[in-house]
């Protein structure tokens, strides 16, 4: 079939869920880091001890079961009403994350707090933005979850993990090729992807990604032309959630240190 993308057949075998992948939160951060004014990307990398975001895209990931940082674990994804509106829930989520963290550095705040402590809020950031936009990161009401069990080619795997992990790889770049390919500032209409507020972008995540809910069910075997089709509307979707996470991330910092 003409058009189809060129994609491995064979999926990377199934292993815990973790959004984005390394390459694809990699991604976020890199189309971040390009869109950071020169103010702005100097004063992150004094407050992370040299390094860039990138370094950090998955630290949220893989630090959030160490036992001073586990009131985090469940940060990673946030609830929706039926009208995608966001639901707070007990114990946080990543709305509540993103916006507090970005709140408690704001307005000049971050020169007041301890440079650990601005330090984690800026980690926090780093990927949780990125989780933000993550199809299977939205808890919908009712039967829509993205833990059900399906076969890709053959592996018994779930559509959490599928999303998490078998999208983001599919073309096979590298992060700094997807953001090579996805960071066009000059056509992306910046100001507008990055109006509003967390709560306003993932509700936006959630009216948009609900489709994935349409493309798959439990049970299904994606394989040969059912995966690469399956694979043609995902890598898409998650192409444009990326590079809206990488542009917001850009703007929640610089109005931090650059306002």
């Amino acid at each position: 079939k003409t058009g189809l993308l060129l994609l491995a057949l064979l999926p990377a075998a199934p292993r815990a869920a973790l959004a984005w992948s390394q390459i694809g939160h990699n991604a976020v951060a890199a189309i971040a880091e390009a869109n950071l004014t020169e103010k702005t990307r100097t004063a992150v990398e004094d407050c992370l001890g040299g390094h860039s975001i990138i370094y950090y895209a998955m630290w949220a990931d893989n630090y959030r079961r160490a036992p001073e940082y586990r009131y985090t674990a469940r940060w990673h994804a946030a609830r929706v009403d039926e009208e995608c509106r966001h639901v707070a829930r007990d114990g946080g989520d990543v709305v509540t994350a993103v916006t507090q963290s970005a709140a408690a550095l704001g307005n000049g705040q971050y020169k007041k707090l301890p440079a650990d402590t601005v330090a984690l809020h800026i980690k926090l950031l780093v990927h949780l933005v990125g989780d933000l936009h993550c199809p299977v990161h939205v808890d919908y009401p009712g039967e829509k979850n993205s833990f059900f069990n399906l076969r890709l080619n053959g592996y018994k795997t779930t559509y959490h993990t599928v999303w998490d992990n078998n999208v983001p790889n599919a073309r096979k770049w590298s992060y700094t090729e997807w953001a090579q390919q996805l960071n066009r500032p000059a056509r992306d209409g910046i100001a507008e992807i990055t109006a509003g507020t967390p709560a306003d972008w993932f509700r936006q995540t959630a009216l948009d990604c609900r489709v994935i809910y349409d493309w798959a069910r439990p049970g299904l075997n994606l394989e040969r032309d059912e995966y690469t089709n399956f694979m043609n509307q995902a890598v898409p979707l998650a192409e444009s959630q990326i590079k809206k996470a990488g542009y917001r991330l850009a703007k929640l910092l610089n109005d931090i240190f650059d306002p």
